[in-house]
C-alpha cells in the first residue's frame, strides 16, 4: 500500500510538472518573437538626403553653424556665407566640404564647436553632387 501511495504521488507530480514545463517553454518561445534588430532598436532619426533643397536643408545648416562667424563686413577668414552665391562659391572651391569634414590640411569648422552631424555633412555632399541647386 505504501508503494502504491508513493506511485500515485509521483504520477500526480508528473501531471503537475508537465503543464508547468509546457507553459514555461511557451513563454520563453514567445519572448523571442521580436528579436529583429530593426524592431528592437528602431532608427529614430533617419537622415533623408533625397530631394535636397538649399532653402530647406542647406541654408538652415549654414545659418545655424556658420554665419555667426562668416557674415558681415568682418567675416572670419574673409569667407562670407550670408547668401546662396557665397555658399555656392565656398562649395565649388572645395573649401566648404573640406573644413566641415575636418580633412587634413584644413581648419576644422565650426571652430570651437562639435563637428557637424554625419547627416548634415551628407546633405551638403549631396547638394554639391547635384550641382548646387538653388531651390
Amino acid at each position: 500500500m505504501k508503494n502504491f501511495r508513493i506511485r500515485i504521488k509521483r504520477i500526480s507530480m508528473i501531471r503537475i510538472k508537465y503543464p508547468v514545463v509546457v507553459i514555461i517553454v511557451i513563454v520563453i518561445l514567445n519572448s523571442c518573437q521580436y528579436d529583429s534588430v530593426e524592431e528592437l532598436y528602431p532608427t529614430v532619426n533617419e537622415c533623408d538626403t533625397s530631394n535636397i533643397s538649399y532653402a530647406n536643408d542647406i541654408w538652415p545648416i549654414i545659418s545655424e553653424n556658420c554665419t555667426s562667424c562668416h557674415s558681415g563686413a568682418a567675416a572670419s577668414g574673409n569667407i562670407n556665407l550670408e547668401n546662396y552665391d557665397q555658399v555656392k562659391s565656398a562649395a565649388e572651391s572645395g573649401k566648404l566640404l573640406s573644413v566641415i569634414k575636418h580633412e587634413p590640411g584644413w581648419s576644422p569648422m565650426p571652430k570651437g564647436a562639435n563637428k557637424l552631424s554625419d547627416c548634415s555633412i551628407s546633405k551638403i555632399e549631396n547638394w554639391v553632387e547635384l550641382g548646387y541647386p538653388d531651390n
